[in-house]
């Protein structure tokens, strides 16, 4: 059985990428994924390492039964591109950075985590740090869908 490692990378990695994180733990878990994927997230700024997700995110996940609260920020490095086979970033901005930082050698997906539901119509997990609690249950809803999808790729079911 081979293992999937799976990175999840916004600016700060302390609202969407560890929103995504446990989020796709939590679903890898119901759909009997666990022990064959590897699941982490980072930032590409290092502006809150150490630090846990953002209350916000941390409460709105809760309320929709994923616990995040035990996750701390890091910051992407380079070798990261030599732990993951699957590196998704939230959005455009962050995907630009993993771009310039990716090693010739790798030879794994980087990519848009949004592009795993194209049904969704959006590409961008919008930043909800400067916004209201609406901004982060739309990063749920998002995260939900795209973890959903990216669960029964893995899983070899492409309904």
């Amino acid at each position: 059985m081979t293992k999937t490692s799976i990175l999840f990378v916004c600016m700060g990695n302390i609202c969407r990428s560890p929103t995504a994180e446990g989020v796709f733990r939590t679903i890898a878990a119901r759909t009997g994924l666990v022990g064959r994927v590897r699941i982490d997230s980072a930032g590409t700024h290092g502006y809150h390492v150490g630090s846990p997700p953002d209350w916000r995110a941390t409460q709105a996940a809760l309320k929709r039964g994923y616990d995040i609260a035990p996750l701390r920020a890091r910051q992407v490095e380079v070798v990261d591109f030599t732990r993951f086979d699957r590196i998704y970033a939230m959005d455009r901005m962050n995907l630009g950075v993993l771009t310039d930082m990716q090693p010739k050698e790798f030879s794994g997906e980087l990519a848009l985590f949004l592009d795993v539901a194209p049904d969704l119509g959006v590409r961008d997990v919008p930043d909800p740090y400067d916004g209201g609690p609406e901004g982060f249950e739309r990063v749920l809803d998002l995260i939900e869908h795209a973890s959903a999808a990216l669960a029964r790729e893995l899983s070899g079911d492409r309904k």
